[in-house]
């Protein structure tokens, strides 16, 4: 994060109200690892850190809280709860059961311009590693995935992965960052989209595989991330 904070990630579809921003960007941070497992954040320290006041910040934490991923601790703040590595093995198992088929099947089903929409999105992904942004890296990614789902047309399914993606930790983005590997991760969901608008069932299967691979491989290692072979 910048000295001055992070920029609050736009959300796709509407315009967000500014607690939405904050609950975003906060999830984001988790999923990121920059808020770390067993640390205590206050809302002022937090509020100070994203350039906004103290109550929506509380107020979001207070959403987080309900969903599970941090719990309070009087007095003090907000403590954000760990996740084990059978918990991520079990929640990437699930994502690829579901990620895989339903976006492999949307190189025969899905409208050409509706995919089209989605490349600004994709680019946004990119820049953000460029720029070693990650809480704008993971925010556009989760927008990128829901709005690829949200095209097989079945709710219910969105909202499955949507509470996966959020449970799940990428400890491991910042040594992709550092070791300058986060931008070949990012170019994937370019793939992803010319690989869809080719209406290439397989090549979007191996892609997905492959990108979704990353996540208990490469981005959810609590160590340094090794190089490949």
């Amino acid at each position: 994060m910048s000295a001055s904070g992070p920029a609050l990630p736009v959300l796709g579809g509407r315009k967000p109200s500014h607690r939405e921003r904050v609950v975003e960007a906060l999830r984001a941070a988790l999923i990121a690892g920059e808020l770390r497992p067993g640390e205590v954040y206050s809302a002022p320290g937090l509020a100070a850190r994203f350039g906004v006041s103290a109550t929506p910040v509380r107020e979001a934490m207070l959403d987080l809280v309900r969903e599970g991923l941090v719990d309070t601790v009087p007095n003090k703040g907000f403590r954000v709860t760990a996740v084990s590595e059978r918990q991520l093995d079990e929640y990437t198992h699930v994502r690829s059961l579901i990620e895989i088929p339903t976006t492999a099947q949307l190189a025969a089903t899905a409208d050409t311009d509706a995919l089209r929409a989605l490349r600004p999105v994709a680019e946004e992904i990119v820049a953000s590693a460029l720029a070693g942004d990650l809480i704008a890296y993971v925010a556009a990614d989760l927008r990128f995935h829901l709005g690829l789902l949200e095209l097989a047309g079945n709710a219910h399914l969105v909202e499955v992965v949507r509470d996966l993606r959020r449970r799940s930790r990428l400890y491991g983005l910042t040594a992709l960052v550092e070791q300058g590997r986060l931008q070949a991760s990012a170019e994937e969901h370019l793939e992803i989209l010319d690989a869809l608008l080719a209406r290439d069932e397989r090549a979007v299967r191996a892609v997905m595989t492959r990108h979704l691979g990353h996540v208990r491989g490469l981005w959810a290692a609590p160590g340094p991330v090794k190089p490949p072979r």
